[in-house]
């Protein structure tokens, strides 16, 4: 009888040591499977591929959150096409924050022929998401530059900390104006929460627009997070904040750079 225990105790022990791939960790655990540091890489591509262009082409969706058949559609949809130099996703990857959130979205925007990065949105900040973006995608505030245009993508989402993180950050702002400035000669700035809306911290919002406006050449601001498309002069100067609609509703806009100026259209797929 005692060596039938101890033989099931044995087994037991195996099973536990071999079958580590069985247990399921808690949903806000931040064990990450999978490719990581997303955004650095494939800013290195975007910056590669876009070389010497002076007209380039971009997407701007976002709000993948639970959407996932929707997105897998958006993905097929651009990658039959063949005039995109990259994509932006405006952030609200996840819906709860969860692990597997990150993950599956990772997954489908993984199957992009052409390069992404991803904004943190105000759901990927929910119990541990904020570590998990940071794992899997980068930074939640970065810069990078193409056709002589700083793409300035910030965290806006101050409402998930209780205001007790600096956000939006202004010392990451003046110090990306600062720098590389014989390399851009225009901006976007590119953000989650746009001023004025409900997690935006609004005592500051005045003050960030105004930052905006130091660097060269403010284009126009872009944002997620209503769900819906709009386009709105959020402070009456002729800066445009260009809403993109959540996946669930198969729409995104389409920008192009041109030395000139720019142009866009609403695409639905």
């Amino acid at each position: 009888m005692q060596k039938a225990k101890k033989k099931i105790v044995y087994w037991a022990v195996i099973l536990l040591c071999t079958g580590c791939e069985l247990i399921e960790y808690h949903p806000y655990d931040v064990r990450i499977n999978g490719e990581r540091a997303i955004n650095p890489k494939n800013i290195e591509k975007i910056e590669r591929a876009c070389e010497n262009k002076d007209t380039i082409r971009f997407v701007w969706m976002g709000d993948s959150q639970r959407w996932y058949d929707e997105t897998e559609k958006f993905v097929g949809h651009i990658n039959r096409r063949s005039d995109i130099d990259f994509v932006l996703h405006g952030g609200d990857i996840a819906d709860f924050g969860m692990t597997k959130e990150f993950e599956w979205i990772r997954d489908i925007m993984a199957k992009l022929t052409i390069p992404y990065v991803a904004l943190i949105g105000n759901h990927d900040i929910i119990g541990n998401g904020k570590e998990v973006f940071k794992r899997i995608f980068g930074d939640e505030n970065f810069s990078f530059i193409v056709a002589r245009t700083k793409f300035l993508c910030l965290n806006t989402n101050a409402l998930e900390y209780d205001y007790s993180h600096p956000t939006p950050d202004f010392s990451f702002i003046k110090n990306e104006n600062d720098k590389d400035q014989a390399d851009f000669d225009r901006t976007i700035a590119v953000m989650h929460v746009k001023p004025f809306d409900d997690q935006f911290d609004n005592n500051v919002a005045d003050l960030f627009h105004e930052q905006l406006l130091k660097f060269p050449n403010l284009m126009f601001c872009l944002h997620a997070h209503n769900h819906r498309l709009e386009i709105t002069d959020v402070f009456d100067d002729g800066i445009i904040y260009y809403g993109c609609d959540c996946m669930k509703n198969r729409s995104y806009f389409l920008f192009t750079l041109t030395p000139n100026g720019y142009e866009y259209e609403v695409v639905e797929f």
